[in-house]
């Protein structure tokens, strides 16, 4: 079993979508974002345009986070996903160092949510516990998906541009697509071979 995703780029049309479902699914933090779009220019004048493409943890099979943890609060569990245990983690911040692909966050300032706070903010019984002092990053919305659903940033994708599943499972529907259409990885010359595939 290896979790993992494929992101189709020809779908994406940069809408965000899977940003705000991934931060209100996670109650994250002011000023961090587990998923982010970015936006790269692609062919030249007169007929260059904008391609958009979706980055978030790759959940790596060789995760260089995973390594330089010196507590093993950073691992990576039998199903693929790399979590963090914020209770072993001290924020050092080596696997923020470590990680090519930029997206993990130190916390140093725990956020407090107040009764005049937003209606996304006081939704406090699903909310997160992250703890001052440690590295967060997006765990793959582990819980739900050990309950048999999809990551936020999947189900709710408006353009149907990301796909969900086993990679180790030649039927799947993730693996179907990178064998018929080729997907491509991120920073593949770093050696982590990560989850997330991306189809252009």
């Amino acid at each position: 079993m290896r979790y993992g995703m494929v992101i189709d780029l020809e779908k994406c049309w940069g809408c965000q979508s899977c940003t705000v479902a991934c931060e209100a699914e996670n109650f994250v933090p002011p000023g961090v974002f587990f998923n982010r779009v970015l936006v790269e220019e692609i062919g030249k004048y007169p007929s260059a345009k904008m391609q958009f493409v979706p980055v978030q943890c790759n959940h790596c099979v060789d995760a260089a986070c995973v390594k330089v943890c010196p507590t093993g609060a950073t691992r990576k569990e039998e199903d693929g996903i790399v979590t963090i245990d914020p209770n072993k983690c001290i924020g050092c911040r080596y696997c923020i160092v470590a990680c090519p692909y930029r997206i993990r966050f130190f916390l140093s300032k725990k956020e407090t949510y107040t009764p005049d706070a937003s209606p996304h903010e006081q939704m406090g019984s699903r909310a997160r516990d992250y703890q001052e002092g440690t590295v967060i990053k997006c765990d793959f919305c582990a819980d739900k998906v050990r309950q048999g659903l999809e990551p936020a940033c999947v189900s709710t994708c408006v353009g149907r541009a990301r796909f969900f599943g086993d990679l180790d499972d030649p039927t799947s529907e993730v693996s179907r697509l990178i064998a018929t259409r080729g997907g491509t990885q991120l920073l593949v010359e770093k050696g982590t071979d990560p989850s997330i595939f991306y189809l252009r």
